[in-house]
């Protein structure tokens, strides 16, 4: 099974262009194919995971994979699914945000010795002649079709319209592609849906300009079961970036995925083998949510490493409860599969002293201090409506005090809802 339908069998591909030759290519051995990053953040998210997982998979199959971050685009910025103009980035925030990227495709994507390589079009997009770009370029592209395109025409019917120097944007993701071309014989563009036309562009021009043909492959727009767009929360983005999202917060959001969406992500979102995955299907109750487990497992481990996955793991295990995973149930996957005993630490946390909690705290005080309550009111609110909880006990009373009395092995563990959690530790 070549590495295309590899990605078709676990769902990734949505269009692909000139599908007999692009099949021919593969075959013929390594490949070299890319995929755009927008730097408009110091942080991808979980929906950036299906492009990032592409080029991981195409790594696996032996191809060279091409993570370009857009330090030139990004200057400009994509129109594509937007309806106003993005906010213009300085070069400094730029820079800033390139080196938070870089840092997490590194936790998927091998870079050492040219196994795959990190470039920056900025390297080949701010020192363009614009005179120069135009004849050579711009003549290529006939305004009547990119009009056309989906990424443009959403913003040419919203009441800000198209500006001007969003309009540029093709010409600049076609260039990418012809000179990624010309540099690296990279013959594969991958994105996105919204991104169709923009490759499409590319492929067209590369044609024009070298008499070559070369290929596209879009993604089609993860969305759960319920219609939410993937990696978006009540809280906002899930983030791949610890400092904005924990690994146990991150370890968390692929728990509570719904029961329809499980075995679909397990594919888009772990290595783990489809024979297995396809089991799962049949899944229900307890066996499901066991599944679940091992799709958090896997997932954390990819974004954050194997000790954090471990540590997440080994936290939610105390707080619910819950038991292995039995060795049956994907049995590929190198979660433990009979115990764990290290520290937990990855739970949301704060240290106190001894003396502070001998003097006593109202449990509303002490839920809107760490966090599991916006405001004093709402911290009262929630005590009377049954949802604030101490050491597994329903707090009953908003004038409750919680004192040393409360403490087990010198910590308590607070929680608001269902899945909301905060230890207070002792110092020692």
């Amino acid at each position: 099974m070549n590495v295309i339908e590899i990605l078709q069998e676990r769902g990734f591909i949505d269009k692909k262009t000139h599908e007999s030759e692009l099949y021919e290519y593969i075959e013929k051995g390594p490949v070299v194919c890319y995929i755009g990053f927008d730097p408009t953040a110091s942080s991808l998210h979980v929906g950036s995971l299906v492009p990032i997982m592409s080029l991981a998979h195409m790594q696996r199959q032996g191809h060279l994979p091409i993570a370009l971050i857009g330090g030139g685009t990004g200057l400009v910025g994509d129109p594509s699914g937007k309806t106003e103009m993005r906010k213009l980035l300085t070069l400094e925030a730029v820079e800033e945000n390139i080196q938070g990227i870089k840092k997490q495709l590194s936790r998927f994507i091998d870079f050492s010795n040219e196994k795959a390589l990190l470039l920056n079009n900025a390297e080949w997009l701010t020192s363009l002649r614009y005179i120069q770009f135009l004849r050579e370029v711009g003549r290529h592209f006939s305004v009547n079709r990119m009009i056309k395109a989906e990424s443009y025409r959403m913003r040419l019917e919203s009441d800000e319209g198209l500006n001007f120097v969003e309009f540029n944007y093709m010409l600049l993701q076609a260039y990418d592609f012809y000179k990624l071309f010309d540099k690296y014989g990279c013959r594969l563009q991958m994105g996105g849906s919204d991104q169709w036309g923009n490759i499409v562009a590319g492929i067209e021009l590369v044609r024009r300009m070298r008499q070559e043909t070369v290929f596209g492959i879009t993604f089609p727009l993860i969305t759960t079961s319920t219609g939410a767009k993937m990696g978006k929360t009540a809280g906002g983005a899930v983030w791949l970036e610890p400092e904005r999202t924990t690994p146990y917060e991150y370890y968390q959001f692929w728990v509570n995925t719904n029961d329809e969406d499980v075995a679909r992500f397990l594919a888009l979102f772990s290595f783990l083998p489809m024979n297995e995955i396809e089991k799962i299907k049949e899944l229900e109750g307890s066996k499901l949510n066991f599944a679940k487990t091992v799709l958090a497992f896997e997932a954390t481990q990819l974004a954050h490493g194997r000790e954090e996955s471990l540590k997440a793991y080994q936290s939610a295990q105390k707080m619910f409860f819950t038991k292995d995973v039995p060795c049956e149930i994907l049995p590929s996957s190198s979660i433990p599969r009979g115990g764990l005993k290290s520290e937990d630490i990855s739970v949301p946390h704060s240290y106190f002293e001894l003396k502070e909690i001998k003097a006593g705290i109202s449990a509303f005080k002490l839920f809107h201090l760490v966090g599991l309550a916006d405001s004093s009111s709402a911290s009262r609110r929630l005590i009377e409506q049954g949802g604030a909880y101490l050491n597994g006990k329903r707090i009953d009373s908003i004038d409750y005090l919680i004192t040393d009395t409360d403490l087990v092995d010198m910590e308590m563990l607070l929680r608001s809802g269902k899945k909301r959690f905060h230890k207070i530790i002792i110092k020692k």
